[in-house]
């Protein structure tokens, strides 16, 4: 293959080159088959398997047992916006939301057309810098849900623990941090994700639900927003993105060969800390944007010391093979996403590029 630069970017993003080379081998016959899985049939044998498969080594990586069932959907997270509160609003038609980012924002906006929607934190007035405690929570014990968002790709904060909620269903949209760690699945109720960041191609959107939410779903929603609908049809009641189901279950299989989240997880803490390592470091050259205990393990935000240096920094830093560290259009800076699949020799080499262009500059 020709040199491969450093993806950075915040998603579409890396994926492991084992899985690349993987698909590669099998992209114009998967498995003697005389076709790619593209051009085969949902409904067949082949692919059939490829599915279960990967439901199977999903539910060993988080543990995940017969009281959930998982889908595989389309639309994003955005979709999901309008899906969780059609489905799990009724019947008291209100829920909570935690506010701690544009994403959250948006699903805010989708659940008001719903419902009532009782905003229980937000760090809005902190440039979304930090996560809520636990003790800013203003929760309703007889709200529907309560929802949050457990990464947030645009600022650089990250939940180290779940809220705790009592007895109300926790949602969750893990879009850009789903399977970096191990998850007490126990805890939720809900979970989606864009397979984008951390799972596979754009396309693909996995949701766990637990079982008994399902009874939520009345039968008078359109059809394709109606999970009971879609887990009785196995994920099946329209055409899935069975290319991007099958590179997730490699995807899968990759963690699993590797050790599973704990590992993950530790892999991910020692690549994070060499970049802020650097970051703090610097005699203030460069600034993280958040709080040091909420930063983010797969979006490290950060500035130099003007927008000029910045745009010197990303031209610079392009011509040397990194890609995609332009922060995001609404807030600027440096953005440097450090995904599962992007490796420690990679980080390594920014840093270098760092310290070398602070000396240069």
């Amino acid at each position: 293959m020709e040199k491969r630069i450093y993806n950075l970017s915040a998603g579409p993003a890396i994926l492991p080159e084992e899985v690349l080379f993987e698909a590669q081998k099998d992209f114009i016959s998967y498995k003697g088959s005389g076709m790619n899985v593209m051009e085969m049939s949902h409904r067949g044998k082949i692919f059939d398997a490829i599915i279960k498969d990967t439901d199977a080594d999903l539910r060993k990586l988080l543990g995940i047992d017969d009281k959930f069932s998982i889908l595989f959907l389309q639309g994003g997270a955005t979709l999901q916006f309008s899906m969780v509160p059609l489905n799990l609003m009724p019947p008291k038609n209100k829920a909570d939301y935690i506010v701690t980012g544009s994403w959250a924002e948006k699903a805010v906006k989708e659940a008001k057309r719903v419902g009532a929607v009782n905003i229980v934190a937000t760090t809005k007035a902190d440039n979304y810098t930090r996560i809520p405690k636990q003790s800013e929570l203003k929760l309703d014990a007889e709200a529907s849900y309560v929802h949050f968002t457990s990464n947030n790709t645009i600022y650089g904060t990250e939940w180290r623990s779940e809220p705790e909620t009592g007895n109300v269903p926790l949602v969750c949209d893990a879009s850009s941090d789903f399977l970096h760690k191990k998850l007490d699945m126990n805890k939720y109720g809900l979970i989606y994700a864009g397979a984008q960041k951390n799972i596979g191609p754009a396309g693909v959107t996995i949701v766990i639900i637990r079982k008994d939410l399902l009874e939520r779903s009345s039968d008078s929603l359109h059809t394709y927003m109606n999970y009971k609908i879609h887990v009785d049809n196995e994920s099946m009641y329209n055409t899935p993105t069975t290319f991007g189901i099958y590179i997730a279950g490699l995807v899968f299989k990759w963690l699993l060969n590797m050790g599973g989240l704990d590992e993950m997880y530790k892999r991910n803490v020692e690549k994070a800390n060499v970049l802020y390592d650097a970051i703090d470091n610097s005699d203030g050259y460069y600034k993280g944007t958040t709080v040091k205990e909420d930063r983010s393990l797969m979006n490290v935000t950060y500035r130099l010391p003007n927008e000029q240096l910045e745009e010197k920094f990303i031209k610079e830093a392009s011509a040397k093979n990194f890609s995609g560290l332009k922060g995001h259009r609404s807030v600027g800076g440096i953005r440097a996403s450090i995904y599962n699949a992007f490796p420690r020799k990679g980080v390594e080499e920014l840093v270098q590029f760092m310290t070398d262009f602070k000396r240069n500059n």
